[in-house]
């Protein structure tokens, strides 16, 4: 058997990630089975490889005997002492096996066993390397359609992007470049499979950290983010310095970093506020762009009052009922919007936002201009539904 043959398979293997030291071993298994194969059995056989040289020997151990019951481990002392003179009984000879001799059929079993190990080797690698990439956003290139799901080149493996997780609308073509999120890489007997994501919520929080240095610097955090993929998206930003504006830092200069994902992301809305410890202020801030008389917010219960303006009910309800839904998953509260003639014939506007103490609200009826960067886009009266808030609150259960 010529060894070169397995030599061979070192070539361009360390591109892979699979080193020389991977290859000798597997050489040596194949070469042991061979024995194995050829002889019916491996124990009383050596395979010794000169990883400089390259070459490749195989010592065969047997027992000096008077009489040979077993030639594969026992030789006669007068074959033995043809050998070297100084053998007696009892003693052991090595000797070398010319290759050359194994059975055809040992041989390829040899090369399929050196084979198998390095796509085992092989599939190792790349299962450890994306599984470290597992939750985070990657970059790929779409390379055939198979049915409704998309197979995506990731560069050593191809990934899968099934229907449920595109975005409706988005057409995808051949070689185009697109940014997924890796939801789950599994390693079978067919090699490693990797699942990923256009619709995910982290996909958004992915691509913010990529184009924002504030939040890989850990300076500006992302609290939370509620994702209706292909159309808006929500997100709460916090700065662990005050002298840096976490709003600012996303949406950067002229709204270039926001801007950059939004393109990613074929236009979906993206709405970035201020995240605040105060419930009731996450609420309002949660309900932008509509302004907010007064916020009641029971903490224990995860419930909320929220009152706006007349005016401003189908605004801070959105179309079909979308900027209340997204809120309320933004800010894990269950909200309850009323108008300020609902609140005020129910009750409520005197009883919470009047006279009570644990309330948030403009006394003077001044609604200021806050700094959260939302689209005004889709968010017009016009636009707005109708339905009223506790339709929207039984939807998004």
């Amino acid at each position: 058997m010529d060894v070169k043959v397995f030599m061979e398979a070192l070539e361009g293997l360390e591109e892979k990630g699979i080193t020389k030291d991977v290859v000798f071993d597997a050489l040596e298994e194949a070469l042991l089975n061979a024995c194995k194969q050829h002889f019916g059995t491996k124990d009383n056989f050596t395979v010794f490889i000169d990883r400089d040289k390259i070459e490749c020997r195989i010592i065969q151990s047997r027992e000096v005997v008077e009489e040979v019951e077993n030639e594969v481990d026992q030789i006669s002392l007068e074959d033995a002492v043809k050998i070297d003179k100084v053998f007696k009984v009892g003693d052991t000879v090595n000797t070398e096996i010319d290759t050359k001799e194994f059975s055809r059929v040992a041989t390829q079993n040899a090369k399929g066993t050196i084979t198998q190990r390095l796509r085992d080797v092989e599939k190792s690698n790349i299962y450890s390397e994306y599984s470290e990439l597992n939750n985070t956003v990657v970059t790929g290139i779409v390379q055939r359609f198979m049915g409704r799901t998309i197979c995506i080149d990731l560069g050593k493996v191809d990934a899968f992007l099934p229907e449920k997780e595109q975005v409706k609308g988005e057409h995808y073509r051949q070689s185009d470049r697109i940014k997924v999120f890796i939801l789950k890489v599994e390693k079978n007997n067919k090699g490693v499979k990797v699942n990923v994501s256009r619709t995910h919520p982290a996909l958004v929080k992915g691509l913010f950290n990529e184009e924002v240095s504030e939040i890989r610097d850990g300076i500006v955090e992302i609290k939370n983010v509620a994702r209706e993929a292909g159309s808006r998206t929500k997100i709460s930003v916090y700065s662990t310095d005050e002298n840096v504006d976490p709003v600012g830092a996303c949406v950067g200069v002229n709204g270039t970093r926001v801007n950059a994902i939004v393109d990613e992301l074929n236009g979906e809305k993206i709405d970035i506020i201020n995240w605040s410890e105060n419930p009731a202020q996450l609420i309002e801030n949660a309900l932008s762009p509509a302004k907010v008389i007064g916020v009641i917010a029971d903490e224990e219960e995860k419930t909320a009052q929220v009152i706006v303006p007349d005016y401003q009910l189908s605004l801070a309800i959105g179309k079909s009922g979308q900027n209340a839904r997204l809120a309320a998953r933004l800010t894990n509260y269950k909200i309850d919007i009323k108008s300020e003639t609902q609140a005020r014939e129910s009750g409520e506007f005197d009883e919470y936002f009047v006279d009570g103490d644990d309330y948030y609200y403009d006394e003077e009826g001044e609604y200021y201009e806050d700094e959260e960067y939302y689209y005004e886009d889709d968010y017009s009266e016009e636009d707005s539904t109708e339905e009223s808030a506790d339709e929207v609150k039984e939807d998004d259960e």
